[in-house]
């Protein structure tokens, strides 16, 4: 089996310091990391998000040993920075620290250029882009600080090619996630054409009018970064078209082949594919069999009694579209006060890009909007609203097995995992209220209420709906909603992109 290099912004740990100075570990956070862990060694509970380690199918007669792989990530702060300047290397597996048996080099990129590319580039304009964000009239506004920006989001894609070319042995397949390092593949590929790559973009993909709103050369930049790969992988068709679509448009001499799945350009043809990461059910379940899970599960069950409950749970993330649900339960008890006191919405609001002042903002919205309605409709002896912004992974998983609706509403989502996990977990059948823009609607779609994300009125009725619907039907749908959600497990999914360089 040959070797496997895989790249990512974060790893699968990171650091902390102690408050007697010394550097503490924890798995790393994000569903990334958690769906990459199980197929590279460095499984168990990365971060509260983990699922069970596994191997990675290659050829006939080779199926059931793991390849060796190599896990190249960033220090995202100053004790990860410490981390690695006291690893040999900065090899983390070489210096002691139990990372569940995986190869981990962690790159030392100076804080400026981290910060520039990570924050100005990667999380507020390119998932700006592929998420349709921008407030237009405002914003983007590309100036000579972008480009400066811009450099340092080469400088970080190259560090990153660097060490694969290193660290790579001939003819090694090297998987690069995501926006973050939408330039490395075709870096790579300048600097070790012997290697067999793959990059997965875990993100939608912009159609071609909202991509164009990125610089001329910025973009076909991204788009030719991506097609030094020999294989560019996404979540879904939707976003796999809307690639094709940017290539046969925007990218000057590139020759789409839409039946072939093929972009070819420069003598180089990278073949497009479609991989719907799902989720490992048998370890989530064992997750959730934990006695912390059980005991934050009495706790909610103490606050909510014997009510229904409305479940939603995510990141404090711009596209995630909090406040608008938010509103949405609040019109449902305007609309039919039949349900106050026999309803609890519970949202877990995990804080997320503290460093970008939109995100601080954002988060006041959600408690603002959530202090409005426990302050209209609530009384002495009925909350119905209970709001959390603190990370508490076995709260979530407590909260997923007494879901009686789960509420997913994102303005626009590459896959949105929880739509996943609330199904599988679900103790007594759930009904799933989805947002049509997330991408696992095209796997979900046929059991869930798909909603319109900016529609408040049709979001509250299909609420109500969801609370009216027979628990019969309601555990029909949540059993193929369940099998839909495991069908491509974190182990398979990787499988299958490997098995394309091939």
């Amino acid at each position: 089996m040959s070797q496997v290099l895989l790249a990512s912004n974060r790893g699968p740990v990171s650091f902390a310091r102690a408050d007697d100075g010394a550097l503490t570990m924890r798995r790393g956070a994000g569903g990334l990391v958690s769906g990459l862990a199980g197929v590279t060694g460095a499984g168990g509970d990365p971060g509260g998000r983990g699922v069970a380690a596994g191997t990675v199918p290659a050829g006939d007669g080779d199926r059931d040993r793991a390849p060796d792989v190599l896990w190249v990530c960033a220090a995202l702060g100053d004790a990860d920075r410490e981390a690695v300047r006291r690893a040999p290397d900065g090899r983390l597996d070489l210096a002691g620290h139990d990372i569940g048996g995986s190869a981990v080099r962690m790159l030392d990129i100076p804080a400026a250029t981290f910060h520039r590319a990570y924050n100005a580039v990667a999380n507020s304009t390119l998932w700006f882009v592929h998420h349709l964000l921008y407030d237009t009239p405002r914003a983007p506004h590309f100036d000579a600080r972008a480009r400066r920006d811009w450099q340092s989001y080469e400088a970080y894609n190259a560090a990153f090619a660097d060490a694969l070319a290193r660290d790579a042995a001939s003819g090694a397949k090297a998987a690069v996630q995501d926006y973050h390092l939408s330039l490395a593949p075709r870096m790579l590929r300048d600097r070790r054409p012997d290697l067999k790559i793959v990059h997965f973009s875990h993100t939608p993909w912009a159609p071609p009018e909202y991509f164009r709103l990125l610089p001329d050369d910025i973009g076909e930049q991204i788009l030719d970064g991506i097609l030094g790969a020999d294989h560019a992988a996404f979540l879904t068709e939707r976003w796999a078209e809307a690639f094709l679509d940017c290539c046969g448009a925007l990218l000057p001499g590139a020759k789409v082949d839409r039946a072939a799945r093929t972009v070819a350009r420069g003598g180089h043809v990278t073949t497009i594919g479609v991989y719907g990461l799902g989720v490992d059910g048998d370890a989530l379940r064992r997750r959730a069999a934990e006695p912390d899970v059980a005991d934050r599960a009495r706790a909610l069950r103490e606050q909510v009694g014997d009510r229904q409950l409305i479940v939603r749970i995510d990141r404090t993330e711009l596209s995630k579209n909090i406040v608008r649900g938010l509103a949405a339960y609040r019109e449902m008890l305007v609309n039919h006060p039949e349900w106050r006191g026999r309803v609890v919405q519970v949202a877990f609001a995990y804080p997320s890009r503290h460093d970008l002042p939109e995100y601080r903002a954002y988060t006041e919205a959600v408690r603002e909007a959530a202090a409005r309605i426990t302050e209209e409709f609530g009384t002495p002896d009925w909350d119905p609203l209970i709001l959390h912004v603190a990370d508490d992974y076995p709260r979530s998983l407590a909260a997923y097995g007494m879901a009686d609706v789960l509420l997913v509403n994102p303005i626009r989502d590459g896959m949105n995992l929880v739509a996943k996990e609330g199904p599988v977990l679900s103790g007594h059948g759930c009904a799933l209220v989805l947002s049509r823009e997330a991408g696992a609607a095209a796997e979900l779609g046929e059991d869930a209420l798909l909603i319109n994300p900016y529609d408040v009125s049709q979001t509250a009725e299909a609420l109500h709906q969801a609370l009216l619907m027979p628990r019969e039907k309601r555990a029909e749908r949540c059993e193929r909603l369940s099998a839909a959600a495991t069908a491509m497990p974190p182990q398979r999914w990787f499988a299958e992109q490997l098995a394309a360089l091939d």
